[in-house]
């Protein structure tokens, strides 16, 4: 199996923030973000406990670790509450919608997403000290950009059930803080890419990508390509989410990107620069959901919490494709 941490990261972060030891809690924390958010965790002194849903595949972490896993529903408040024992720290990444499929059935993902967090909110405020860090969507919540790049202050119009459903959890976090004092942090995430990112999902168009493009198969791109998203690298994200522990300022909102953006076309590009050859793609019918550009403005995050992505966007590319190319039988030596 291919190493999961490149070089590039390995010295970072190591006791970022000075804070102590926490007991962290990680809801929904066994795919992608969870994985990659544990690593850096654990590498920062904290101890990590993983609540996610029956039957999943657990990770593997780093040998001198350990992890905690409970299994349970999101939306049962038994479960929640066995999961929050003697936790302080609680990373909120539990979600069981997308953005593609959010609009089919909206009342779908208020039941399991919204609800189930106004649950857990009603534990944590009774719990003295405790934290919630949510992972909101950079990508979705401000809608349609009126500029760009665009700013935590940009106003909140999503086009999709998903981005409604998030922002309405940030609005209960600020209500629960107004009314209990219950501490929180969010972070509205850009679009994350990185080592075992899944490459046969609806979202995550590098992973998708590459795949294809390592298995000689036709990427499809959605409208005319020229949609553009920002990228950032898995293992920057999650240092800034690190960071929010120690964190204890007055915004509560942050913008976490690379700064820059993409279109799928340019995407596309340097997949086959990375690659050393070019790679069959084709153009299908563009997406409802889709808004035309996301670039976030994320000074916000670099003033306040000293974080600032630290990754090139090709050097991570790199990075994923070669952990795809040694994690899939299918995919040829070239």
């Amino acid at each position: 199996m291919g190493n999961d941490r490149p070089d590039c990261n390995t010295n970072k972060q190591q006791s970022r923030g000075g804070s102590d030891a926490m007991t962290c809690l990680i809801l929904g924390g066994g795919g992608f973000l969870g994985y990659h958010l544990c690593l850096a965790l654990l590498e920062a002194g904290h101890r990590v406990r993983i609540f996610d849903r029956p039957n999943i595949r657990r990770f593997a972490v780093l040998p001198q670790h350990t992890i905690e896993w409970i299994e349970g529903d999101f939306i049962n408040s038994e479960d929640l509450e066995t999961a929050l024992s003697e936790c302080h720290i609680i990373y909120h990444l539990a979600c069981t919608t997308l953005p593609r499929s959010s609009n089919d059935n909206p009342v779908y993902d208020i039941e399991t997403n919204v609800v189930g967090t106004l649950r857990l909110l009603d534990l944590a405020r009774r719990k003295r000290g405790t934290k919630i860090i949510f992972i909101s969507s950079g990508g979705t919540v401000y809608g349609i950009p009126k500029e760009i790049p665009i700013r935590e202050s940009h106003p909140t119009d999503p086009v999709c059930s998903y981005g409604i459903a998030k922002l309405m959890i940030e609005k209960y976090l600020f209500l629960y803080n107004r009314l209990y004092g219950l501490d929180y942090c969010i972070f509205r995430l850009a679009n994350p890419f990185g080592e075992r990112q899944k490459v046969a999902a609806e979202q995550g168009a590098v992973a998708v990508f590459l795949h294809k493009a390592l298995n000689d198969d036709t990427i499809e791109i959605w409208g005319d390509g020229t949609v553009i998203r920002d990228y950032i690298y898995v293992r920057d994200a999650m240092d800034a989410l690190v960071s929010a522990i120690a964190y204890s300022g007055e915004h509560r909102v942050f913008n976490i990107g690379s700064g820059q953006g993409r279109s799928l076309n340019q995407l596309l590009s340097e997949i086959e620069q990375v690659l050393g050859r070019s790679v069959r793609h084709a153009y299908v019918q563009g997406r409802a959901f889709d808004v035309p550009s996301n670039i976030l403005d994320i000074s916000l995050a670099a003033e306040m919490i000293g974080w600032r992505p630290q990754t090139p966007f090709h050097e991570g590319l790199s990075v994923t494709l070669a952990w795809i190319r040694d994690n899939n039988k299918k995919i040829p030596e070239r």
